[in-house]
C-alpha cells in the first residue's frame, strides 16, 4: 500500500465502523457500538468526552431520537446523538445528504422537538441559520423584522437598523415583505440579523455560499472575526472552512453519530460514506 493510499484505507475502514454502529441492533449496554479503528498510531478519534453536567455554560445534546411518520411506517432520522459544547467551541457537523443534519440543528435550536431526548441550551442561541433564512416572519417587512428582533433581543433599534440595511444590501426590499424576496435575499436579511446580535452559540446550516464571492468572504469575516468567543454548530461541505475553525467534528451516517477530535481524519471519513 502506498503512502497517499494509507489514509484513505483507513478513514474507509472507519466508515465501515461507523456503518456498524448504524446497522447494529439489540447490543447490550455493556457492549461498545463501535470498534475502535484498525490503526490507533495513524487515527486518533476522540476519546470519551466528561459530560458536562446539566445547568452550566454549554450546550449539552443527550441521547437524542427523532422519528417520523413514512409511507411504510415510522423513520428514525436521528437515533441516540450525545455531544456538548462549551464557550468559544466551534464544531462541524458531517454527512451525507439525508443524514439527518439539519433535522439536528433544528431540533437543538428548538425549531422541533425531538421524540426523546433532551438539549440543555445554557448558552444563548441563535436561531438555526439556513438557505431558509430562519428566524423571520414572511409576511411582515425586512424592516419590520429587524425592529421585532431588536426589541426581543433588547437592542437599540435605530441601531439595529442600521447594521442591517448595511449589511443586507437590500435597499428598497427592505420595507417589502419578506415573502416577496428571493431565497438568497432573505437570507441575507436573515444572517445580517443574526450577526446584529450577541449570541453565545450560533447555529449554522450550510449558508456560506449565499450571495456572489464578495458578499461570501463579507459573511464570512463577519460570522469567524465577531464569534471569535462563540461556540459554534456548523453544517458545511467547505473543508478548508472547517479545518480553519473548527476543534471537532460530529461524524453522522444512517442516524449514528461519532465525535472526532481529529477534524481532518473526520473530513476524510466523511468523504468515503
Amino acid at each position: 500500500m502506498t503512502i497517499l493510499a494509507k489514509p484513505v484505507a483507513i478513514a474507509r475502514a472507519a466508515s465501515r465502523a461507523l456503518d456498524k454502529t448504524a446497522t447494529t441492533k439489540g447490543a447490550s449496554a455493556a457492549t461498545p457500538r463501535v470498534k475502535p479503528l484498525e490503526d490507533e498510531r495513524t487515527v486518533r478519534p476522540a476519546a470519551p468526552v466528561a459530560r458536562r453536567a446539566p445547568g452550566g455554560r454549554a450546550v449539552i445534546v443527550d441521547n437524542l431520537i427523532k422519528t417520523y411518520d413514512g409511507e411504510a411506517g415510522k423513520v428514525r432520522v436521528l437515533d441516540g446523538i450525545s455531544f456538548d459544547i462549551g464557550p468559544g467551541e466551534k464544531i462541524a457537523v458531517l454527512g451525507k445528504n439525508g443524514a439527518g443534519k439539519s433535522t439536528l440543528v433544528k431540533l437543538i435550536g428548538g425549531v422541533e422537538q425531538p421524540t426523546s431526548g433532551v438539549v440543555h441550551r445554557g448558552l444563548s442561541m441563535s436561531w438555526p441559520l439556513s438557505f431558509g433564512g430562519g428566524g423571520i416572519a414572511n409576511t411582515m417587512s425586512g424592516l419590520d423584522n429587524t425592529r421585532f428582533i431588536a426589541r426581543i433581543y433588547n437592542r437599540p433599534i435605530d441601531e439595529t437598523i442600521d447594521f442591517v440595511a448595511d449589511f443586507a444590501e437590500l435597499g428598497k426590499y427592505l420595507r417589502y415583505p419578506v415573502q416577496t424576496y428571493s431565497s438568497g435575499m432573505r437570507m441575507r436579511l436573515a444572517f445580517a440579523l443574526s450577526m446584529a446580535i450577541d449570541f453565545e452559540c450560533y447555529l449554522i446550516d450550510e449558508v456560506l455560499g449565499v450571495g456572489d464571492q464578495r458578499f461570501q468572504k463579507k459573511c464570512r469575516d463577519a460570522l469567524f472575526g465577531k464569534i471569535d468567543n462563540s461556540a459554534m454548530i456548523l453544517v458545511s461541505h467547505h473543508r478548508q472552512t472547517i479545518l480553519e475553525y473548527c476543534t471537532k467534528a460530529l461524524v453522522l451516517k444512517r442516524g449514528r453519530s461519532r465525535l472526532f477530535d481529529d477534524v481532518e481524519f473526520a473530513l476524510d471519513l466523511y468523504s468515503t460514506l
